[in-house]
């Protein structure tokens, strides 16, 4: 840190120590300066202009420092100078500490914060960029965050400060004058008899209905501005129309049709999606394959002779279809169609916020209109720039379920769920799996003990893992598929028949005319969604792996109802989608689920929590069935059994999980799962014992002393 910032903390500690030291943060209270308005009063008329300048000094320090009080003093301004004066001071003086603040943070902490928590200000900054200085002039009229906070988070941005002083006075205009006519009639109370007088219910009154008014007129200057140019339709062929037919979209049509909208469901392949088609379904049954051939394979844990598996690959992969053919009837077109969907085998493309061309699949073209319009389109695996990597006619999870020869040699490029899935599935299947992954361990989103214990069985089963590996090249040597890889610094060679590639997913947005509306797409190529699942116009959302941030299948449907109701009742009301408890499982041996805060991203957000381990080599059912590995680790609040996050690591994790996730999704602590009566011997036992677990460590030392003692005397030992 730099000598001039060092400076200016001491100087504002110094400045917030003599503020607390002669209890400023006391002086500033409605009750002292109603107990000293007399005084005051008689004062101020006989110093009017030095009281106006104190009064604003004293009010630019408090909101520069964000000191406690600010509130306190608008109304004080009212009571205190009246209207007129009151206003003039505390308008002028709000916006300079705004802007002092302002200055302070950037000066302070924009560099080291922009680093840190760059995405968040990133956000921020397309606000400003798409909407100017109506965004800031939203947050001063409907604040959702405190001002002091606004005047912090903004001096992170790229705002200029002549932008930010104009626009925050004026925008801070209408609530200073509630707040000081307020005042005003606070400070002519003279008697019990003023409580009731109609001008101090009228001021009170109109200090609660304000910000109503305001976010209305926000939302209404908003909508005014955002469809500027476009011609909304008289009449609605749907009240909702539904772009793709995976997960998100499937469930959006569902809510619509359920309450009776009228609503039709645009899907140019399959539907279902990726998860039914794809992914999803069909990695499933082919772990369950891979889990039954490890088990004949090692059966001698079970007091069963060990056989070599023997078993077509192409009936494998036929099993694996005549699973989705089984599922498929769920998300079938006839089954929606019964329900009341309109489905549209076909593509379909923006013609303005209410109005899709649709073009379909054989081949005529119509445009079909709609008060809202959900963008449910998914993704497709992202293919790296690899020099070389389209001649290997490469795998991904797309094209995987049409083989019918098992790989002799796989590559697996990607050590994340998907990739990690599939490796290991490949593995147990009789496959020489090589599992290239550029980082430094597994499964990075995971806390490095549950990577560590997912590598040491991949390599158990066979799996030649090469972390810290980056692939650089491919090629074809004498006839031979290779890829060269960096690994510190060295070219390592490795020869493979084919290749999948595992490196994550990329959103589905061609085509369907975005530009022509004027979203734009984010770097990471997801849509930019607001918290009701909006895209720019109230009446357009997004939900499922186009939205992000969640690229999971129960994801896609939590956000598809957020999008579905406000689409059809967001004139009325608008719900915020609520991602605090997201449960997820990769689906590896051992499975690892986890909900909540990992131990990694507490320390990162410096979030205080304990830490309860649960080995389930202790669990009973587990010892019974042969799979006595794994842990359950929870995060807890210090000296409190809220539950934080939740990993579970070992057979059945997902389906121990759900009992964590419910328990934080309505606020049970560790003592209710302990105090549930849980079935003996089952899985979901190890629950209440990872419960117990903590409150061993909670045990109150001091009465169980006490009540040895007790006991001892009882037995005439004391």
């Amino acid at each position: 840190m730099t000598r001039s910032k060092l400076l200016l903390l001491l100087v504002i500690a110094v400045i917030v120590a003599v503020f607390l030291g002669f209890d400023g943060h006391k002086l500033l209270t409605l009750e002292n300066l109603q107990a000293n308005q007399s005084a005051l009063a008689q004062w101020i008329d006989q110093n009017l202009l030095i009281a106006v300048v104190g009064y604003a000094a004293i009010y630019v320090v408090v909101t520069a420092l964000s000191l406690p009080g600010a509130t306190i003093m608008t109304l004080a301004g009212g009571a205190f100078l009246g209207n007129f004066y009151g206003l003039v001071a505390v308008s002028i003086a709000s916006t300079l500490g705004a802007s002092l603040a302002f200055l302070v943070a950037r000066f302070l902490m924009r560099d080291s914060l922009r680093k840190r928590y760059g995405e968040t200000v990133a956000k921020m900054d397309r606000g400003i960029s798409k909407d100017g200085a109506f965004y800031l002039a939203t947050l001063r009229l409907v604040p959702v965050f405190p001002f002091f906070l606004i005047n912090l988070a903004m001096g992170l941005t790229a705002m200029k400060l002549r932008t930010y002083a104009l626009v925050s006075w004026i925008a801070m205009l209408p609530g200073t004058f509630v707040f000081v006519n307020a005042g005003t009639q606070l400070g002519q109370i003279q008697s019990t008899s003023d409580i009731v007088s109609a001008d101090l219910l009228l001021s009170f009154a109109l200090l609660g209905i304000f910000p109503l008014i305001a976010k209305f007129v926000v939302g209404f200057i908003r909508r005014r501005k955002v469809y500027a140019g476009w011609q909304k339709p008289e009449s609605f062929d749907y009240n909702l129309l539904v772009i793709g037919g995976g997960s998100a979209g499937l469930v959006s049509a569902y809510i619509a049709s359920a309450v009776k909208a009228k609503v039709a469901l645009i899907e140019k392949h399959k539907m279902g999606g990726d998860c039914l088609n794809t992914g999803c379904v069909p990695s499933k049954a082919l772990i369950r394959s891979a889990k039954a051939a490890d088990t004949m394979r090692h059966a001698n844990r079970y007091g069963l002779e060990s056989v070599p598996v023997k078993g077509s690959f192409k009936n494998i992969m036929n099993r694996v279809q005549e699973v989705i053919a089984k599922v498929e009837p769920h998300d079938s077109p006839e089954r929606y169609s019964k329900l009341g969907v309109d489905c549209i085998s076909g593509e379909a493309s923006f013609i303005s916020p209410w109005e899709l061309e649709v073009r379909h699949n054989d081949g005529r073209t119509e445009r079909l209109t709609a008060r809202s319009i959900i963008v449910a389109t998914g993704g497709k695996p992202a293919m790296p720039p690899i020099p070389g990597l389209a001649e290997m006619e490469p795998l991904n999870s797309d094209n995987l379920w049409n083989l019918q020869e098992q790989p002799e040699r796989l590559l697996v490029l990607g050590g994340g769920p998907i990739g990690s899935e599939l490796a290991h599935a490949f593995a147990r299947l009789g496959s020489q799996v090589i599992q290239v992954e550029r980082g430094d361990r597994l499964l990075a989103k995971e806390d490095s003990d549950v990577s560590e214990l997912v590598k040491l069985q991949f390599e158990k089963d066979g799996i030649d893992l090469r972390l810290e590996h980056s692939a650089k090249e491919f090629a074809i040597e004498d006839g031979e598929k290779v890829a060269y890889c960096e690994h510190k610094g060295e070219r390592v060679r490795i020869a493979f028949d084919q290749v999948l590639v595992a490196v994550g997913r990329a959103p589905n947005t061609k085509g369907l005319g975005l530009d022509k509306i004027g979203i734009e797409t984010l770097p990471n190529g997801t849509v930019p969604v607001e918290d009701d699942m909006s895209l720019r116009y109230p009446n357009v959302f997004a939900c499922g792996d186009v939205a992000g941030p969640y690229q999971f299948t129960h994801a896609a449907a939590h956000q598809a109802w957020y999008a579905a109701v406000n689409g059809l009742f967001g004139q009325f009301k608008r719900f915020r989608v609520d991602y605090r408890v997201m449960p997820w499982v990769t689906f590896t041996s051992p499975e690892v689920a986890r909900v909540g805060l990992s131990e990694a991203e507490a320390r990162e957000q410096g979030v205080a929590y304990e830490i309860t381990r649960y080995g389930l080599d202790d669990l009973d059912r587990a010892i019974t069935e042969g799979e006595d590995y794994g842990f359950i680790k929870i995060l807890t609040q210090p000296g409190k059994d809220k539950i934080l996050g939740v990993v579970v690591a070992g057979s059945h994790a997902g389906e121990i999980l759900a009992e964590f996730t419910l328990a934080m999704k309505h606020g049970l602590g560790l003592n209710k799962i302990l105090g549930t009566v849980h079935p003996y011997p089952t899985w979901n036992e190890s629950a209440k014992y990872a419960a117990g677990e903590w409150k061993r460590a909670h045990a109150p030392e001091g009465i169980l002393k006490l009540l040895e003692k007790l006991h001892n005397w009882r037995r005439g030992k004391g």
